[in-house]
């Protein structure tokens, strides 16, 4: 059964990649977090409209920060040569079923370097080893392609797409579904 006490997240644990160290996302981060948050081309297929300015940025991390603090907030960091440059993490939970989505994001300067693919597998592995789900899915808006190979990459089944199944800046978006089950991760 899931943890459903997810106060491990006001202290979110360090966890140590090949190349990445994920880790809590800090007000010292503000410039690198600005950087990727501010690209349009970046946005593009996620639901959150690029930062204006480094004051948007600011307050942003403060509201991570007190997300951090109340336990409700499951995203680290993702440093790579002592620079951040994305972030990873559990977007929801679902305890009744012992269930989570994913998501990550990485700054458009280090894309095609399976960044995203070993940041999110490190956190698939914490989620089915540490926290015991059963389920880890992730969504893409379609077109999203590179999104959707990374889930390819961490093992993760297709399942279908639900049409029109979110707003994305004005227009009605369809989005892929994948996941991958406890079962299929110890395989």
């Amino acid at each position: 059964m899931i943890k459903s006490d997810t106060r491990i997240f006001e202290r979110i644990p360090k966890i140590s990649t090949d190349r990445l160290v994920l880790r809590r996302i800090t007000a010292d981060d503000l410039l690198d977090v600005y950087e990727y948050a501010s690209n349009p081309f970046l946005t593009k297929y996620l639901l959150w409209c690029p930062h204006p300015d480094t004051a948007y940025t600011k307050a942003y991390l403060a509201n991570i920060d007190k997300g951090y603090k109340r336990g409700d907030y499951y995203d680290w960091g993702i440093e790579f040569g002592g620079k951040m440059i994305g972030t990873v993490g559990f977007t929801s939970f679902d305890f009744n079923n012992n269930s989570a989505q994913i998501g990550y994001v990485i700054n458009e300067s280090y894309k095609g370097q399976g960044i995203a693919t070993e940041a999110a597998s490190a956190v698939i592995k914490f989620g089915f080893e540490y926290l015991n789900l059963e389920r880890i899915y992730a969504k893409y808006i379609i077109g999203n392609d590179a999104s959707r190979r990374v889930m390819q990459k961490l093992g993760m089944s297709y399942e279908g797409t639900l049409r029109h199944g979110v707003k994305c800046k004005g227009s009605y978006r369809d989005v892929g579904i994948c996941s991958i089950i406890r079962s299929e991760y110890f395989k």
